[in-house]
């Protein structure tokens, strides 16, 4: 059963919906549903997210090449011409040598069932919900942080983790997707147009999910830090 997040958004004033990067065999339950076909980019289709809809991709049918490479498992991509898009014409690092390096470390996510749905989350596709996104303000951002620690012990492998790569690929830019941790998003300018000068994404494992909708009554949503932030931000008393 998926966890409720409800006090969670509601003790954050959390609007957006929340968005599921699903990876299943069957498309259908995921009704209203957009297919990417004008090779834009995933991030284009955040207002039909807005709407309810579902963005769905396929091998065949991934939007922007990076996309295919990044999320659908499609090298369409030759290695070399990538190296040279990125750095000779986008500038995102030093040298050439270091962005291969870089291409030759990336783990892009291969599907599993070979459709990958991108949008609201759907109630009876758990098992197949791989991340969950929050859309939010810094404020929010500085919440969720928190939260996102609240249970985890030095030992863990680190909550919060912040990565270079494309917007796209953060939503599942994680080294195991089965344990508790949370991923800064929205930091590849590329994509940043499609969202407010204001808004971050916040994407976490399912393991991560269960643990925010769990913070209660005794943990800092609670508190005079968080209360007092509302406050001086003219937000009402919850």
């Amino acid at each position: 059963m998926q966890p409720d997040p409800t006090n969670l958004l509601y003790r954050l004033d959390i609007t957006t919906p929340l968005i599921g990067f699903y990876d299943a065999p069957d498309p259908e339950p995921f009704q209203s549903m957009v297919d990417e076909t004008k090779g834009g980019c995933v991030f284009d289709h955040v207002q039909e997210w807005y709407q309810g809809k579902t963005l769905h991709l396929t091998p065949e049918k991934h939007g922007c090449r990076g996309a295919g490479r990044s999320i659908c498992g499609v090298e369409s991509f030759p290695t070399e011409q990538l190296v040279d898009f990125l750095v000779d014409k986008e500038g995102l690092k030093a040298s050439k040598e270091l962005m291969l390096e870089w291409v030759k470390h990336s783990r892009p996510y291969k599907p599993i069932h070979g459709h990958i749905l991108i949008g609201p989350l759907k109630p009876g596709q758990e098992e197949y919900l791989r991340t969950v996104t929050f859309i939010v303000n810094p404020d929010q951002m500085s919440a969720l942080t928190t939260g996102a620690q609240y249970f985890s012990h030095p030992t863990d492998a680190p909550p919060v983790v912040s990565r270079f790569g494309s917007g796209c690929s953060l939503f599942v830019a994680f080294d195991n997707l089965d344990i508790p941790q949370a991923l800064i998003g929205a930091t590849d300018t590329a994509m940043r147009e499609n969202l407010e000068p204001d808004q971050l994404l916040f994407t976490v494992t399912k393991p991560m999910f269960k643990r925010l909708c769990e913070l209660g009554e005794n943990s800092f949503l609670y508190k005079s830090f968080w209360t007092g932030l509302r406050k001086a931000r003219g937000l009402p008393d919850l």
